[in-house]
């Protein structure tokens, strides 16, 4: 057996980055940018006013203070002359200072009767006004890769960016396998269950950027797991769940090693997760869950989601853990790392009652995985611990 650590690095081994392509600005949220990219123009691309007002000259402001009202500029539509001496054009916000005025007296300062502009009051220090390219100028750049926000499409779009250069989502196909399987909707038989890891690890991996295909169910017959595998052709990466131990029934490792996969490694020192297998069949990587269910999800998060940040581009692919401090006591841990469903809340982090690996109603009542070292010593209330947001 080897380490998460380990493991981790054998599996991104085994991937590559994902080539770039371009998509429309308006289809780019939440897939990462893969170059960087440069502002085409200045933002503003003039002298804006940022209030609603009048511009004029600087040096004539002052308390009853009085102007003629020569003009009006507003957004998308310019004043076109210059401002003279004690004259004054009707500014609104976003619109263009016309030249000769460094000034926009607010409306709230002033008072107007037909073209006179008196100023009623102290107008204070600010020129009111947004100087060509304070939010950016031509050239200035997003750099990559970054997981595109929303905030990051308004950005793009103020820089006349039309169409986005990002890294092509990674495709994964989900192969579950077992006789005793139904997909949902189904009507199992007597000794059968339905089928839930494949729809948990889908909303996973989706999350995480990649586009994924459920497969029909594999039979406890290495024909039909055969036949899984033609149907992952085209796939980035493919992931069976389940067959992957050591019993009469567990036929992936046989089914696979036939079709020629090359294993990087077998079983890892954890729990949840032990009987995790890896390697690459023909040119694409495979990655052979466990069957059960909270196992499956726990590699998800600890292996399958990283491998789809490293094939994106994404620097930070290793989950990031934070601490907490415990609210109960925890017992001594065995030899391997253990993941425990937790429950954090505002006043600390409590592992979940029962971590028996089968149990999904604990995992969905969870939020995170609470990390113990192999042997790790009893812990008491109130000891920082180690844990992954879910």
């Amino acid at each position: 057996m080897i380490t998460v650590e380990d493991a981790r690095a054998l599996l991104f081994d085994l991937v590559e980055q994902q080539p770039i392509e371009m998509v429309p600005l308006a289809q780019a949220a939440g897939r990462v940018l893969a170059q960087d990219i440069a502002a085409t123009r200045d933002q503003p691309p003039f002298a804006a006013s940022s209030m609603d007002g009048y511009a004029v000259k600087s040096s004539e402001v002052e308390p009853h203070a009085m102007f003629k009202i020569v003009g009006e500029s507003a957004a998308g539509r310019r004043y076109e002359g210059q401002v003279g001496a004690r004259q004054a054009v009707r500014i609104f916000t976003g619109a263009p200072v016309p030249e000769g005025a460094d000034f926009v007296v607010i409306q709230e300062d002033t008072e107007r009767r037909e073209d006179l502009l008196t100023i009623t009051d102290n107008p204070g220090a600010k020129d009111n006004i947004r100087p060509s390219g304070v939010d950016f100028k031509a050239g200035t750049k997003i750099t990559s890769p970054r997981l595109l926000r929303p905030e990051d499409l308004a950005l793009m779009a103020a820089m006349n960016v039309a169409v986005v250069p990002v890294a092509r989502k990674p495709s994964f196909a989900l192969i579950s396998t077992g006789d005793e399987l139904v997909m949902p909707g189904e009507v199992p038989g007597p000794d059968q269950i339905i089928a839930s890891n494949t729809f948990g690890l889908k909303a996973l991996l989706e999350k995480a950027g990649a586009d994924v295909r459920i497969l029909p169910i594999a039979r406890d017959t290495i024909s039909s797991l055969e036949a899984a595998f033609g149907l992952a052709q085209g796939a980035d990466l493919v992931v069976t769940i389940g067959g992957a131990s050591v019993g009469d029934y567990d036929l992936v490792s046989e089914a696979s090693t036939g079709l020629g996969m090359e294993r990087s490694f077998y079983k890892i020192r954890m729990r949840p997760g032990k009987p995790l297998m890896a390697g690459r069949l023909g040119d694409k990587p495979m990655v052979g869950l466990p069957g059960n269910p909270v196992s499956a999800m726990v590699c998800g998060y600890l292996f399958l989601a990283p491998m789809v940040f490293r094939m994106l581009g994404i620097e930070q692919a290793v989950p990031s853990f934070r601490n907490a401090a415990l609210t109960a006591p925890l017992t001594e841990n065995g030899p391997r790392e253990h993941y425990m469903r937790a429950v954090l809340d505002e006043t600390g982090i409590r592992a979940c009652d029962d971590q028996d690996s089968s149990l999904l109603s604990v995992l969905a009542h969870a939020n995170a995985l609470l990390v113990r070292d192999p042997n790790d010593p009893a812990r008491a209330a109130g000891e920082i611990v180690r844990y992954l947001p879910i």
